[in-house]
């Protein structure tokens, strides 16, 4: 059985955006409140929560950053071909 895990992710256009909102994220802004406020993707609906997910499922670049992560660990930014994404595994 392969490795699942869940992340919720926040996903935005500008690198400039990624960096103001991973400061909010530091200096203890929820997660999901920041998602639904910033993502430009359908999860923000859902405070960015990806679901379960297994290796092979993402793009390279946002996989290796989400399974490097302890729960409850947030990523730096990471840069995909859909944008800059800020990471967070739930599970």
């Amino acid at each position: 059985m392969s490795e699942k895990i869940r992340c919720s992710h926040i996903l935005v256009e500008k690198e400039t955006t990624a960096k103001e909102v991973l400061e909010k994220i530091k200096s203890g802004e929820s997660f999901a409140k920041m998602a639904e406020k910033y993502s430009i993707d359908g999860t923000r609906k859902r405070g960015g929560d990806l679901g379960f997910f297994k290796r092979g499922a993402m793009v390279k670049e946002f996989e290796k950053a989400s399974f490097a992560l302890k729960k409850g660990e947030v990523s730096g930014i990471v840069k995909t071909n859909y944008g800059y994404h800020i990471i967070k595994r739930t599970e």
